[in-house]
C-alpha cells in the first residue's frame, strides 16, 4: 500500500509540474472544444467533400481546439463547396461559436439582454481582452418520454454552467460542471445496473427509487510549449479515429484525469496521453459508496502522417498498468518492448487506423486494434478460434451530399471484437475505467453494422435515422465468462480451452434498434429534440422477441444530445 501511494505522488507530482511549468514557454492557444457528434460532423463533412486531409488539424485525434477550427473555418468560407442555403447557415454558425479566433466579421447579438448580457449569441456574458477573456453561458436539459412497456417513464434535468476563456492568448482553459436528476430508458437503466456505473457520468446516487442523481464535472488548461508542440492537462474524455465507435479509444467511460501532448511536425502528428483512472468501485447495497478506490494508469501515444493529400494512417500503441511506471512515460519508446523487458507485466495493445478522401464526398476510413496474435494460430494452421488472438476491427465509408442531394450525408460502419479481447488475466488491467469500457460500450464478442443518415433540410433544421444490427454472445451468469464483459478476468470462467472460440459464442443475441431524431435550432446553441427509438432482442434464452419503444422531447442549451445507441 506505501509503494502504490508513493507512486501516485509521483504521478500527481509529474502532473503538477507539467501544468505549472509549461505556459511560461507557450505561444498562442484556445480551448478545447468538447466532442459532440453532431457538431464535429459539420466540420469534418467539408474535409471529405474537398476530398483533402485537413490543412490545419488532424481529425482523427479529438477533440480540437477552438483556434484550429476557426483559421479552418476562415479558410474554407469562399470555397466552392460552400453551397448551399444550410452549408452557409453551417459556417456562420460554427464561426459565431468561435468568434474569439476567427478573422472575418462575425455579427454582434441585435438585441443583447439588459445591454450587457448576450451581446454575443453564443455567449451569456464575456469580456475580451487582448490581455484576457472569458466566456459563461448556461448549461441546460429538459426531457420527458414515453415507453409504453416500462413501468417509469424516463425523463431528465440536468442545469449547470460552461465556461471557457484564454489568458494573454497563451493558455486556454475550459470548465463545465451540471448537476442531473434521471430516469433513463429501460435498456441503460439494465447497462447501469450490469456494470453499477452510468456510462459517462460515474458516481452516481439513488433518486426516487428507480433513478440517477450525479453531479458532473469536466475541464482542462492548455497551452502550446513550443510552435509544434501543444499540451492539455485536464480531466475529460478523448476520442481517436473517424468512425462512430472506436477501439482505440473512446468517448463512452467516465472522465478521467490526463495529460496529452500534440506534437505536429510536416506531415506528422504524434500524440501522447498518460492518465489515471479508475480501476474499480466500492458499493454498499448496491450503490456506490465512500471510500479510496483503487486507481490503474493508461498510456497511448499514435503516430499519424498525411500520404499525399488525401491519405492519412496513424498507428497507435497503449498499456493499462496496475501501478505508476516511469518507464512508460517516454513519449517515443516502443511500450512492448518495456512491458517485455518488466516481464511482461501489463496490458499492452498495438494497431493502425486510417482515411482516404478517394473522391470528393467520399472516405473510406477504418482501425484494427490488436490485443494479443499468434501467427500459426491466427491462419488455422495449429488450430482455429484460439483464445490468444483478440483483436477488433473497423471498417466504414461516408458518402456527403449523397446521391448530389445537398446536405443529405450518409455513413455505414461495421465493428468487430473476437471474444476476450480487451479483457486482462490481472486484476485492474483491462480496457475499462469506472467499470465501463474504454472503447465499444459492447466490450467484445460480437459484430455489429451501423448506418447513419443525416439530412439538413433546412438551416435550422437537422434530421438523423440511424440503424442498428448487433450479433453478441452473452454470459447466463456471473461465474461464467465468454468473452464479452471486458470487467471479467479472462482466465476465469471460460467454458471453452484455447481453440474453438468464435463471436457469438455463450447465449447468442440479435439485436436491432433504430432511431429518427429532429433536432430544430430556435436560437444559437439551444435546440428542441424530437425522437423515437424502437428496439429488438432476439436470443436463445427468449421465448419470443423483447421490443421497446420510446418516444422523447426534449430542450438543450449548450447541452450535447444524449446517445443511448449501446
Amino acid at each position: 500500500m506505501q509503494n502504490s501511494y508513493a507512486q501516485s505522488r509521483l504521478l500527481k507530482l509529474f502532473l503538477a509540474a507539467a501544468a505549472v511549468l509549461t505556459p511560461f514557454l507557450a505561444n498562442a492557444q484556445g480551448s478545447y472544444i468538447p466532442y459532440n457528434r453532431d457538431y464535429y460532423h459539420l466540420l469534418d463533412r467539408y474535409d471529405i467533400l474537398r476530398g483533402q486531409n485537413n490543412p490545419v488539424y488532424r481529425s482523427a485525434t479529438k477533440p480540437y481546439r477552438r483556434d484550429d477550427v476557426a483559421a479552418y473555418l476562415d479558410s474554407i468560407a469562399d470555397d466552392p463547396v460552400i453551397r448551399s442555403r444550410s452549408d452557409q447557415f453551417n459556417i456562420a454558425y460554427l464561426s459565431q461559436d468561435n468568434w474569439e479566433f476567427v478573422s472575418r466579421e462575425t455579427p454582434e447579438s441585435k438585441k443583447p439582454f439588459l445591454k450587457g448580457l448576450y451581446r454575443r449569441p453564443g455567449d451569456f456574458a464575456h469580456y475580451y481582452s487582448e490581455e484576457f477573456d472569458i466566456h459563461v453561458s448556461p448549461v441546460i436539459y429538459l426531457n420527458g418520454g414515453l415507453e409504453p412497456d416500462f413501468e417509469q417513464n424516463p425523463n431528465r434535468l440536468s442545469r449547470g454552467v460552461v465556461l471557457r476563456g484564454s489568458i494573454d492568448k497563451k493558455v486556454g482553459f475550459y470548465t463545465y460542471f451540471t448537476t442531473s436528476e434521471a430516469f433513463f430508458p429501460s435498456w441503460v437503466k439494465t447497462y447501469a445496473e450490469h456494470n453499477g456505473a452510468v456510462p459517462g457520468e460515474g458516481f452516481w446516487k439513488e433518486y426516487n427509487g428507480e433513478g440517477y442523481s450525479y453531479f458532473s464535472a469536466l475541464g482542462h488548461v492548455s497551452y502550446n510549449i513550443t510552435k509544434h508542440i501543444e499540451v492539455e492537462v485536464g480531466h475529460d474524455r478523448n476520442f481517436i479515429g473517424e468512425g462512430y465507435r472506436s477501439f482505440l479509444l473512446s468517448d463512452f467511460s467516465n472522465p478521467y484525469m490526463f495529460v496529452k501532448f500534440n506534437t505536429r511536425v510536416w506531415k506528422f502528428q504524434l500524440t501522447n496521453i498518460w492518465t489515471q483512472m479508475t480501476a474499480d468501485v466500492d458499493y454498499d447495497r448496491g450503490r456506490p459508496t465512500d471510500g479510496r478506490y483503487p486507481q490503474k494508469w493508461f498510456s497511448f501515444h499514435r503516430l499519424g502522417f498525411n500520404i499525399g493529400k488525401n491519405l492519412n494512417l496513424g498507428f497507435f500503441e497503449s498499456v493499462m498498468t496496475d501501478k505508476v511506471d516511469f518507464n512508460y512515460f517516454n513519449p517515443i519508446v516502443f511500450y512492448r518492448w518495456v512491458e517485455q523487458s518488466l516481464g511482461t507485466p501489463d496490458k499492452v495493445m498495438l494497431g493502425i487506423d486510417g482515411k482516404w478522401n478517394f473522391h470528393p464526398g467520399m472516405q473510406l476510413y477504418g482501425q484494427f486494434a490488436l490485443d494479443e496474435f499468434v501467427f500459426s494460430e491466427f491462419f488455422g494452421q495449429d488450430g482455429k478460434g484460439s483464445k490468444r488472438n483478440k483483436y477488433g476491427i473497423q471498417a466504414g465509408y461516408k458518402y456527403i451530399n449523397a446521391f448530389n442531394l445537398s446536405n443529405l450525408d450518409l455513413q455505414l460502419e461495421f465493428n468487430s471484437a473476437r471474444p476476450y479481447t480487451f479483457q486482462e488475466k490481472k486484476d485492474y488491467q483491462s480496457y475499462s475505467n469506472w467499470r465501463t469500457p474504454l472503447t465499444h460500450p459492447r466490450g467484445a464478442n460480437f459484430r455489429e453494422i451501423l448506418g447513419i443518415l443525416r439530412y439538413q433540410p433546412i438551416p435550422k433544421l437537422s434530421l438523423t435515422f440511424q440503424g442498428l444490427y448487433q450479433l453478441y454472445g452473452a454470459d447466463p451468469d456471473e461465474a461464467t465468462n465468454w468473452g464479452g464483459d471486458v470487467l471479467k478476468n479472462r482466465l476465469e470462467g471460460s467454458p471453452t480451452g484455447l481453440f474453438g472460440n468464435e463471436i457469438g459464442q455463450g447465449i447468442e443475441n440479435k439485436f436491432v434498434q433504430t432511431n429518427l431524431n429532429a433536432s430544430y435550432m430556435l436560437k444559437h446553441n439551444f435546440f428542441i429534440d424530437a425522437s423515437h427509438t424502437f428496439r429488438q432482442r432476439t436470443a436463445q434464452d427468449l421465448d419470443s422477441p423483447e421490443t421497446s419503444n420510446y418516444l422523447q422531447l426534449a430542450f438543450r442549451w449548450n447541452f450535447i444530445r444524449p446517445d443511448y445507441n449501446y
